[in-house]
């Protein structure tokens, strides 16, 4: 063919490997999903387009993932005026949009096997607003100052491409061994059975969304820079400058998903194929079916043209909607959901406690929807729940960058909505007059999420703390399922297929029909999980207390997460599960064994309201083994370790020989042993302020804790109410095997509780 060029393919290599260490300085953080062999099979990818960065790292990711080189497309105009610069760019697979053959020479190189980068949009749709006042499809045009819709280029490539295959299929029946000798040439491709396998590759649509999270508009050091040498920028510099450098220099996150793939094949109804056929039978070479004097020349074949036309805009329309539904949801965008549509109601505020529950359930709501992809922030409880406080977090982010620039005001008490909102802005300064705006139209083509955000906003008034509860109670149920995938990767394999805990660790919430007065949180220990005090939660219930299991981060997943947290983080567990029960009682009592047990001593020490009593079972202020001592010692020889080099410490493990090996870890992280005796130290700090009644039980030769232990609560507590129980025994488990009657002392210590004691303010 006239006018091919080949890319380079060193230049290309050289190029991957310089971006590589390029990204590790940036503060952009690529995540690319996709299915199995979803790449490998893709012949045309589609991308909306939103920053510059955009145009050049999907090629990189794909030749990441599978080593595939990968065609774009540019405006003229970087071709023009510069012959070096334009030669790099064809070195890279970059081809001009006004090129003679554009679409025969892209076609030639999906028939070679690479892999081709569209972005349909055409320009950057810096506003997000792809939805007209209809409902439909269609972006703003810079160029003619109004609505229009997407360009059909990738579908008349993949329906053009389609057609010659079934060209090179009719000649191979004739046996035309001469015109598929010159179409093979003229493809590149070398000989006939080269065009033969490729005329056989299905043609596949792959449209795929890109979603950076979040949008900042703070200034940068880029634009202040381009200030400082050229003077007076335009707004759409700025624009460029202030958001998409802030994209690449700070925390950024860019999510890729790859929606579902549209083979070319299954595009045409049964009724539409004679079209298909009659343009390939006599199609003269691949030129032809992308040249409109040769399709509209006679009548019969200009009819079968508008057909394949109409099939043409099908596809395209069937794939924006799918790059448009194949957004990331953030917590930004229902944010600014939410606030828009109040705005809409004619609403000047919302109170914030109010904006935090509608936030939060429409986060559940929405995760209740397969179909949509939401960004990680959305799936961690973790991450998630801070929601629901005033405390800094990434909506507190979001709240002063609206702020910022004069879309809202806000404090603890209220959400202000400012005129702002809704006054009309200049394309090139939507993002950063109005980044609210942007937010919520890169949703609007996402139904479940308007329908999340109404069903949130008209019951956050009314949200019975009951049904907080059961939602803040899913969550500990998700965090588990969000811990174990997190944990369960190759790198975490060797350690993992030794585990030999096999009970359930899921956390639990038992709803007597008939309840008590009190509640009761309860808490396992180190290394297990909730399946530790599963059969006395059961007995509990039993009894008419209401319940609720705390699984404590780190555990029940694998001895990596373990490894990774703090007993502060154990510590939140057990708030949280505090937090679930103040839904359902107005008083509880904490049952902790073993850690379980110094975390809620420590609890009620530092947030005594609602406490009825607590009740520590084998609580370790004291260990038997005396190399407890050591523990801080090689903890600080394992962080110099990770510090110096990659090899995971001197010790990361040890092994653990556990009475119930099918509920505790085999492998016991340093790390945990150092956190432990921080937890122990901490609760012997704070027992003078625990004035709760409080239950100690304690096996008088327990072979894990020092019995001393229980003595040294009992004493120290200021509590008037206070009860030592000693259990004849050389086992640790006396909760989860019921040694010497434990279960009957802390029902007795919880009967008394609920017949007369009043948690104090």
């Amino acid at each position: 063919m006239d006018g091919y060029f080949d890319l380079n393919q060193q230049t290309y290599d050289w190029c991957a490997r310089a971006f590589e260490q390029v990204r590790k300085v940036l503060g952009v953080r690529i995540k690319m999903h996709h299915a199995p062999r979803q790449i490998d099979d893709a012949s045309i990818f589609l991308f909306n387009h939103f920053a510059r960065v955009e145009t050049f790292i999907p090629q990189y990711l794909i030749y990441q993932e599978i080593g595939a080189y990968c065609r774009s497309i540019a405006a003229a105009q970087f071709f023009a005026g510069n012959d070096r610069f334009a030669s790099v760019l064809r070195d890279l697979g970059v081809v001009p949009n006004k090129h003679p053959h554009l679409m025969e020479l892209l076609a030639i190189d999906i028939l070679r096997g690479r892999k081709i980068v569209v972005f349909p949009e055409g320009g950057m749709v810096k506003d997000r607003q792809v939805v007209d006042e209809q409902g439909r499809y269609s972006i703003y045009s810079r160029h003619a100052l109004e609505r229009r819709k997407h360009h059909t280029g990738a579908a008349r490539l993949a329906i053009g491409l389609r057609i010659f295959q079934r060209a090179v299929r009719y000649r191979e029946a004739a046996g035309d061994l001469d015109t598929l000798r010159q179409w093979a040439h003229d493809c590149q491709l070398g000989s006939i059975d080269a065009l033969l396998e490729a005329a056989r590759r299905p043609v596949n649509l792959v449209p795929a969304n890109i979603t950076f999270y979040p949008l900042r508009v703070s200034d940068n050091i880029l634009r202040r820079g381009a200030e400082m040498l050229t003077g007076g920028l335009s707004m759409r510099a700025v624009d460029e400058l202030v958001v998409e450098g802030n994209i690449l220099l700070k925390a950024t996150d860019m999510d890729i998903n790859l929606g579902r793939s549209q083979q070319v094949d299954d595009i045409f109804t049964w009724y539409e194929w004679p079209i298909v056929n009659h343009l390939a039978r006599e199609l003269p070479n691949l030129g032809a079916i992308f040249d409109i004097a040769y399709l509209e020349d006679r009548w019969l074949r200009r009819l079968a043209t508008h057909g394949a036309n109409r099939v043409i805009v099908r596809v395209r329309d069937h794939y924006m909607r799918e790059i448009y539904q194949a957004a990331t949801v953030n917590l930004s965008h229902i944010a600014s959901s939410i606030i828009l549509r109040e705005v809409e109601q004619g609403r000047g505020a919302i109170a914030a406690p109010n904006f935090r529950r509608a936030l939060y359930l429409a986060i559940k709501y929405l995760q209740g929807h397969d179909e949509i992809r939401l960004h990680r922030g959305l799936c961690d409880p973790d991450r998630y729940q801070a929601v629901l406080d005033s405390a800094p977090s990434a909506l507190s982010e979001f709240l002063d960058s609206a702020a910022g620039v004069g879309l809202i005001s806000h404090d603890d008490d209220q959400i202000v909505f400012h005129d702002k909102l809704a006054e009309q802005h200049e394309f090139d300064a939507i993002r950063l007059e109005n980044p609210i705006e942007v937010y919520a139209n890169e949703v609007e083509p996402l139904a479940p999420v308007a329908s999340a955000v109404e069903r949130a906003v008209a019951q956050a008034d009314d949200l019975a703390p009951a049904a907080l509860a059961r939602e803040l109670f899913d969550d500990e149920l998700k965090a588990l399922a969000w811990d174990r995938a997190l944990y369960g990767k190759a790198k975490h394999a060797e350690i993992n297929a030794r585990e030999t805990a096999t009970a359930d660790p899921s956390p639990f919430l038992l709803v007597p029909d008939e309840r008590r007065r009190i509640g009761v949180v309860l808490t396992h220990g180190f290394l297990a999980s909730p399946a530790e005090v599963r059969a006395f939660g059961d007995k509990l219930a039993a009894a008419g207390y209401l319940t609720v299991g705390v699984r404590l981060k780190g555990h029940g997943t694998s001895p990596w997460d373990l490894r990774e947290r703090s007993w502060k983080d154990w510590q939140h567990a057990v708030e949280r599960g505090r937090r679930i029960i103040e839904g359902f009682v107005d008083d509880y009592a904490l049952v902790g064994f073993s850690t379980g047990g110094n975390l809620s001593l420590v609890s009620a020490c530092e947030n005594p309201a609602r406490v009825a009593g607590v009740s520590a079972i084998c609580a370790p202020i004291k260990f038997r083994n005396r190399n407890m001592r050591f523990v801080p010692l090689m903890h600080g020889a394992n962080r110099v370790v990770r510090w110096l080099s990659s090899y995971e410490g001197v010790m990361p493990f040890r092994p653990n020989d556990s009475e119930h090996p099918h509920i505790n870890y085999r492998h016991m992280p340093l790390r945990g042993l150092y956190e432990l005796t921080r937890l122990a130290a901490h609760a012997t700090r704070l027992l003078p302020e625990l004035e709760r009644p409080t239950c100690v039980v304690q096996a008088d030769a327990d072979h894990v804790v020092d019995p001393q232990s229980a003595s040294i609560i009992y004493d120290r507590v200021a509590a008037h109410w206070k009860e030592l129980h000693w259990v004849e025994s050389e086992r640790h488990g006396i909760l989860n095997e019921d040694v010497g009657h434990t279960h009957e002392r802390v029902l007795t210590f919880l009967e008394r509780l609920d017949a007369g004691a009043v948690a104090a303010d």
